[in-house]
């Protein structure tokens, strides 16, 4: 049986966690030994998608033993990865589910033969150390960042189809798909503090949607801007009654993902002399809701 290491214990580990468990030896890495101890007597409960269910795996601290797995998915936070990444096995595949395209640089230095990146369409809420939801059903979008896909194709081959895996040609035109969605749902709906659906149900948020799509499309050279926006709204419609994870992450004081997202289109709107003011300025106001989650810390 494949051997799949999960690293990170959030929504998105939970998650993947819990639909593999069936097919393939899953150990889930947490950072505390309070959530390890939770999901060995407990399991992981998936209370919403496939289940009710509960997905028998091994849990373990990070960094506690060394990593034996075919493939690891690395479901951590961006800004996270520089705490994990000394972690992680230089055999086996790696898969990385980040936000954002600011990673990419870190992924050129790891000493791993087979790579991949991959884009959660997924919705999911993380309720309890051991209890994740499933509200929003998609798709997990997956590509070779180096290597050979061999893994990556056989592990895509066994998943159910109620929890898909798809292999993308290119990785830099997947993930710049999904930071275009990024980039666009997840300020808009912090600061303003709506569901993604609110997006293309108010009229005048539509607007600002449209307005921040199309500073995206500039930077990133989209040449089928109008299809990209129409999936956009698509993602608003279908996660309607979801709260993005950066809206989340202010909400419950944590950092957020900002800098991998927005911050990364801002330098490179920047070495390419465009503006960007709407970016620029969501920016600054999620900087500046982080930086008041501390103060008031």
């Amino acid at each position: 049986m494949i051997k799949i290491g999960v690293v990170g214990a959030g929504s998105i580990g939970l998650l993947f966690a819990a639909y593999m468990h069936k097919l393939f030896d899953v150990t889930v890495y947490t950072r505390s030994l309070g959530q390890a101890e939770q999901i060995n007597r407990n399991g992981i409960r998936l209370v919403k998608g496939a289940g009710p269910l509960t997905a028998k795996v091994r849990a373990e601290v990070l960094g506690a033993n060394e990593m034996d797995n075919d493939l690891t998915i690395v479901a951590v936070k961006q800004y996270q990865l520089d705490s994990v990444i000394f972690h992680l096995p230089a055999n086996g595949g790696l898969l990385f589910l980040q936000n954002g395209m600011g990673h990419l640089k870190l992924l050129d230095q790891l000493k791993a033969d087979d790579i991949y990146v991959g884009s959660v369409e997924h919705g999911a809420l993380k309720e309890a150390p051991d209890t994740v939801s499933h509200n929003g059903a998609g798709l997990t979008r997956v590509a070779v960042f180096r290597g050979d896909p061999w893994l990556l194709e056989k592990v895509a081959s066994l998943l159910p189809g109620n929890f898909p895996m798809e292999i993308e040609p290119d990785y830099y035109e997947m993930l710049a798909g999904k930071l275009a969605v990024n980039a666009v749902i997840n300020p808009l709906t912090a600061v303003l503090g709506v569901r993604n659906g609110e997006l293309v149900d108010n009229p005048r948020y539509e607007k600002v949607l449209e307005k921040m799509f199309e500073e995206v499309a500039r930077i990133l050279d989209f040449h089928d801007k109008q299809e990209r926006l129409l999936k956009v709204k698509g993602i608003c419609r279908n996660t309607s009654e979801n709260r993005s994870s950066m809206l989340k992450d202010l909400d419950a004081g944590r950092p957020t993902e900002v800098d991998a997202i927005l911050g990364y289109l801002l330098d490179k709107a920047s070495s390419k002399g465009l503006a960007a003011p709407l970016l620029g300025a969501f920016y600054e106001m999620i900087k500046g809701r982080e930086w008041t989650g501390r103060v008031n810390r």
